[in-house]
């Protein structure tokens, strides 16, 4: 049975779009992560306090990281039987998210990966469903 999926992808959440002979599956996994916040200004100060304010970022980022890193595994293991996969989002996500899944040896099953804003349900589903309809006519 041929299983393909759309995902639509963020920092903080993922909306999963299966579809299948049997019909579609939307599933939504959160990442439980703060919002990542970056600093300007000059974060090299030659001062003691500004270099416990460097490393505390740097700490900060480093969990933020890890929390994300974990989170796309979540995702990529509800992703790993799919024979094919559509990601979009807004952000730095999706490429994140992209270079991920590469890494975990599904860079084939990749069909597209496109920059759209925060959609609804119904909408991830709709541009899903058309996504691979349109596939299936051109194969």
């Amino acid at each position: 049975m041929k299983k393909e999926v759309g995902l639509w992808i963020d920092h903080r959440e993922a909306i999963i779009v299966t579809v299948t002979d049997d019909g579609e599956d939307i599933k939504h996994l959160s990442s439980d992560s703060e919002k990542h916040l970056r600093y300007s200004g000059s974060s090299h100060s030659k001062t003691p306090e500004g270099l416990k304010e460097v490393t505390s970022e740097d700490a900060r980022d480093r969990k933020f990281m890890k929390n994300i890193n974990s989170y796309y595994d979540e995702v990529i293991a509800l992703l790993h039987d799919a024979d094919n996969i559509q990601i979009f989002g807004p952000g730095e996500a999706k490429g994140e998210f992209e270079k991920r899944v590469e890494h975990a040896g599904l860079k084939g099953h990749i069909l597209a990966a496109e920059s759209v804003d925060k959609m609804t349900d119904n909408q991830i589903a709709a541009k899903v469903r058309a996504h691979f309809s349109n596939k299936q006519q051109v194969s």
